[in-house]
């Protein structure tokens, strides 16, 4: 089976080489230039640069209380975060000669009918998930926790917040980083890599476990097969931040491991049933969870077939 990739890091123009020659040329380059390795090392290095830079200015504007949730803090943290891979990448795609739309999020198509689509299918996978569980007897939605202009204002807050969310984390774990690491091991390790980092990284979260992270590399390994299938991101950064938005205000349960306030009810969920409920995890590490995920991968298959390449066209004889 064929797969529609991304672009493929060999089929834009790569660093230049210089003459071959000598053991550093052979461990810094490649047939196709820099190796992928060095440059995942710059990128980290300007990555550090303006996270350094950017957070020491704002340091001086932001005083978070230590073990206080504040949204504001927040939303900047995720906005400030996205702007920092995303400019280190537009660096790295002028060192190397590359239109940065190759990393996965190209102007062209920007929140456009694939990231609606994506909205829309994290908004169906959030409610079968929560729907199974609530037919198990392991969810309540409970009464509403907010009305009027505070529904309204939270609803907002929290639907801009789950965008930069999805961009933030998709860009870390399958843009620059994707593109560039299959050069050096091909799509699929790269992926399965970047998946189990995505995964390993929410082991931090308070609450999160060793199912629910589970469950975050496997989700990693569908956007990754939505992302070869589609040739952008633009679809898994509109999923991702709709699966967050429903988790979190809609059905107002745990957010890998995190409660957040703002949220639409005092749903609940049955104690003692892990399994179904993801316990201190929530949803996402809930059996179920595993079953939505293997049906949207199949959907995605089906939904955003595989284009073949087409055939050269036959050069016809021409008489002299």
């Amino acid at each position: 089976m064929d797969f529609e990739p991304l672009a493929e890091p060999s089929s834009t123009p790569p660093l230049q080489a210089p003459p071959s020659g000598g053991i550093l040329h052979t461990v810094l380059l490649n047939e196709k230039g820099l190796r992928g390795g060095w440059r995942l090392l710059i990128y980290a290095i300007f990555v550090a640069v303006l996270a350094f830079g950017g957070g020491t200015v704002l340091q001086r504007f932001i005083h978070p209380t230590r073990g206080v949730f504040s949204f504001g803090y927040s939303f900047t943290y995720e906005v400030f975060s996205f702007l920092v891979i995303l400019g280190a990448a537009l660096i790295m795609a002028q060192i190397e000669g590359r239109p940065p739309g190759a990393y996965g999020l190209p102007m062209k198509g920007a929140f456009g009918n694939l990231f609606w689509q994506g909205c829309l299918i994290g908004l169906i996978e959030v409610s079968a998930l929560i729907g199974l569980i609530s037919a198990f007897g392991g969810y309540s939605f409970g009464v509403l926790a907010l009305h009027g202009k505070e529904l309204l204002r939270w609803g907002m807050l929290w639907a801009v917040f789950f965008v930069f969310v999805g961009l933030f984390e998709e860009f870390l774990f399958r843009g620059y980083t994707q593109y560039t690491l299959a050069d050096s091991i091909g799509f699929w390790p790269a992926a399965i890599v970047l998946s189990c980092s995505f995964g390993a990284v929410h082991l931090g979260n308070p609450g999160e476990g060793w199912v629910g992270a589970a469950g975050v590399v496997m989700i990693g390994l569908v956007f990754a097969f939505a992302l070869r299938r589609t040739g952008n991101l633009w679809l898994v950064v509109g999923w991702h931040a709709s699966f967050d938005f429903g988790e979190t205000f809609l059905y107002s349960v745990p957010n890998s491991g995190i409660v957040f306030e703002g949220h639409l009810s005092n749903a609940s969920l049955m104690q003692g049933k892990a399994w179904l409920t993801g316990g201190t995890v929530g949803p996402e590490g809930s059996a179920f969870s595993f079953l939505t995920m293997g049906i949207l991968a199949l959907a995605i298959h089906f939904l955003y077939p595989a284009k073949k390449s087409e055939p050269a066209p036959i050069q016809e004889n021409q008489a002299a």
